[in-house]
C-alpha cells in the first residue's frame, strides 16, 4: 500500500482558499505514520496551492531557484500553518549533495527560513529531539529520506541526490541518531519520499561505479543479494542504465541496521507525474522545489 498519501481533507487539487487569499497547499503525509505516531508530523509537499509564477507555480518552497523571495517565504508559511506549526519552526539546511547531517537545538529553530545564508551550511541531513521545530529540506528529483525513533522521541531528515545516496547519508543519519541521542537502530523507523523512479532515471557508468560499492553482488539484484527485495538497476537499450535511487537508499538503510519492516517506501515518481510534482530532468532543470518535513509537536 502506497505510504504517501494525498491530504483528503482539500478538494480540487489545493484550490480551496485559505482564507488569506491564496490556495490551499496540496499535501501528501506518511499515513502510517500519522496512524500510528500521535505526536510526529511527516510528509511532502506537491506542486499545488500556494502563490508563484511559472516556471515556479505554484508552491515553490525553495530560494536557491531563482523564483521571488516573497512568494517562497509566503508558500512556507502556508505550509506551517496548515500543519499547526508557527513559521518560525521551520529550519532547513544548504544542500549540497553530501552526507553531513546537523545536529539541530532550540537554538536552530528557524535557521534558513528567511534566506539562504542563515540556513546550516553544507548540510543535507537535519536531526533533532526537540518539539516544535520543523525539519525541512527540498527536491526536484531527489530523494527524501524520513528517520523516526518513537523509543528515543527523535527525527530525521535527509536529501540524497545520487552522490548523497553513494556518500552513505543513509548511514550517517543513523550513526547521528546512536551516536546524540542512544537511538537503537532496531528502533528506527525510515520512509522514502517521492523522487524519479527508475522508469525515468537513466545514469551512466560514472555513476553506476559508486553504486556497486553498497551492493553485495555484480549484478546488484535479488538474485545474488538476498538484501534486496526488488531490483535496484537494469540495463537501458543505449548502453546506459537505469538506475531506482529509491530500492538504493533502502537497501543502504538495512545495511545501516533498520528492519526492512520499519521501512516506507513510496511509489510515485516526480518525473512521471509532473502535473502533481516538480521535475528537474523533466523541466530541464527550470523549475520550482517541493518540501519534505518532519517535526514533533509541542505537548
Amino acid at each position: 500500500m502506497e505510504p504517501f498519501v494525498l491530504d483528503k481533507n482539500v478538494s480540487g487539487g489545493g484550490t480551496r482558499p485559505t482564507g488569506h487569499g491564496a490556495p490551499d497547499p496540496l499535501l501528501l503525509y506518511i499515513e502510517p505514520w500519522k496512524r500510528t505516531f500521535s505526536q510526529l508530523t511527516a510528509g511532502f509537499t506537491t506542486r499545488h496551492g500556494g502563490i508563484g509564477q511559472e516556471p515556479y507555480a505554484t508552491l515553490n518552497c525553495a530560494y536557491h531557484v531563482g523564483d521571488d523571495a516573497g512568494a517562497v517565504l509566503e508558500n512556507r508559511r502556508l505550509v506551517t500553518r496548515k500543519l499547526s506549526f508557527p513559521l518560525e519552526a521551520w529550519t532547513c539546511g544548504e544542500q549540497v549533495h553530501g552526507k553531513d547531517v546537523a545536529v539541530i537545538t532550540s537554538k536552530d529553530r528557524g535557521r534558513g527560513l528567511l534566506d539562504r545564508q542563515s540556513a546550516l551550511q553544507d548540510t543535507d541531513g537535519l536531526v533533532t529531539n526537540v518539539p516544535g521545530v520543523l525539519l525541512t529540506s527540498f527536491y526536484a528529483d531527489c530523494v527524501p529520506l524520513y528517520f523516526y525513533d518513537p523509543a528515543k522521541q527523535v527525527v530525521g531528515l535527509a536529501h540524497a541526490g545520487w552522490k548523497g545516496t553513494v556518500a552513505g547519508i543513509a548511514v550517517s543519519m543513523v550513526e547521528m541518531m546512536e551516536q546524540e541521542y542512544g537511538s537503537r537502530r532496531e528502533d528506527i523507523r525510515a520512509a522514502i519520499g517521492p523522487s524519479i523512479g527508475d522508469c525515468c532515471y537513466e545514469v551512466d557508468e560514472a555513476v553506476m561505479k559508486h553504486v556497486r560499492v553498497w551492493l553485495d553482488g555484480p549484478e546488484g539484484n535479488d538474485k545474488c543479494n538476498p538484501l534486496a527485495s526488488k531490483q535496484i538497476y537494469t540495463s537501458a537499450a543505449n548502453g546506459k542504465t537505469m538506475l531506482n535511487l529509491k530500492e538504493c537508499n533502502r537497501h543502504i538503510m538495512m545495511k545501516a541496521g533498520i528492519l526492512p519492516d520499519h521501512i516506507e517506501c513510496t511509489t510515485w515518481c516526480t518525473s512521471c507525474h509532473p502535473e502533481l510534482f516538480f521535475s528537474y530532468r523533466k523541466e530541464n532543470g527550470i523549475t520550482g522545489r517541493m518540501a519534505s518535513w518532519i517535526g514533533l509537536e509541542e505537548r
